[in-house]
């Protein structure tokens, strides 16, 4: 004989929200006895919610060993559910409050040179405010997959084509063609249009250009393609600004980074009438039907901190 499912009425909606809330804890911690450290309460209590929340859902959610947790199928599909559950609720929880205190841990994915540089002080700015909350802030150039990677929000530079993100724009950052003076042709005069940068060394940044080069004249908008043969590709900023300043060829690379390299002659502006395309950058999430204030306070912090970089 089939055995019936335990009634959803069974546990109380507070008492639910509780134990999907300890489930996600164990999964984010790594151990029941990290996971009852965080929640200021025992292991032996943190085990017996989550036998009580397998037991109302009817399915095993986590396989324990000795040394390791590790979630079944059906423990995957629950985690991610049950955080935005769990989200959802503190957010409501704070709405009817009224108070909005942000508090808990913003997981935010940032690229390298960004978050090493730019962000830094609004970053600053936003922890000063909201001593509640502590921010993982996470490294990393390539696009976020939010559930797999656990992270509330990130930083991202280029084009956003997925429709069930939210994008707010930041900045569109200004790129122009630099190279070290050892890098230009002995006893020949500057580069003036740009079909003659072809003739130069290049390293590329495989993220936005790889084999050929658009570049626009700024007074006329005319287009000039230009085809090369990188001699290094890489997609990191850092890599490519190094590269630049060991003499190893000319790159287009973004002009925040490169102005005081400017300034002290590393490195010379080529076709300075010449520009690639600006880079937009915007700030990224999910979307959901309410935002814990931590996220919103954020976004904020971040539009506002970053207004005149550029």
């Amino acid at each position: 004989m089939r055995t019936a499912r335990p009634s959803a009425a069974a546990v109380p909606p507070s008492d639910r929200i509780e134990l999907m809330n300890t489930f996600v804890q164990i999964v984010e911690a790594g151990s029941l006895s990290a996971a009852a450290a965080l929640l200021h309460t025992t292991q032996p209590t943190v085990s017996r919610r989550l036998q009580a929340l397998e037991k109302q859902l009817g399915v095993r959610l986590i396989r324990r060993s000795t040394h390791a947790l590790k979630l079944t199928q059906d423990g995957e599909r629950c985690f991610a559910r049950a955080k935005e559950l769990v989200q959802d609720w503190d957010a409501f929880e704070s709405e009817l409050r009224g108070d909005g205190e942000p508090e808990g841990t913003l997981r935010v994915m940032v690229p390298h040179a960004f978050g090493q540089e730019l962000l830094v002080k609004p970053l600053a700015a936003y922890l000063r405010q909201h001593p509640r909350v502590n921010v993982d802030w996470l490294l990393n150039d390539r696009r976020p997959d939010f559930i797999g990677d656990g992270v509330d929000c990130a930083i991202h530079v280029g084009e956003v084509e997925d429709p069930g993100i939210v994008a707010i724009k930041l900045a569109e950052v200004p790129r122009i063609v630099v190279a070290a003076p050892s890098v230009l042709p002995e006893g020949k005069r500057m580069p003036r249009h740009a079909s003659e940068l072809a003739s130069l060394p290049w390293l590329a940044m495989r993220t936005y250009y790889r084999t050929e080069l658009s570049l626009t004249r700024t007074r006329d908008g005319e287009e000039c393609r230009i085809p090369i043969s990188p001699r290094m590709s890489t997609d990191s900023l850092y890599a490519l600004r190094s590269a630049a300043l060991m003499g190893l060829g000319a790159c287009v690379g973004s002009t925040w980074l490169l102005t005081e390299d400017l300034a002290a002659k590393r490195l010379v502006q080529l076709v300075p009438e010449w520009h690639a395309s600006s880079l937009p950058c915007y700030l990224i999430y999910p979307y959901a039907r309410l935002y814990p204030p931590k996220l919103k306070r954020f976004v904020e912090a971040i539009r506002g901190g970053w207004r005149d970089e550029f």
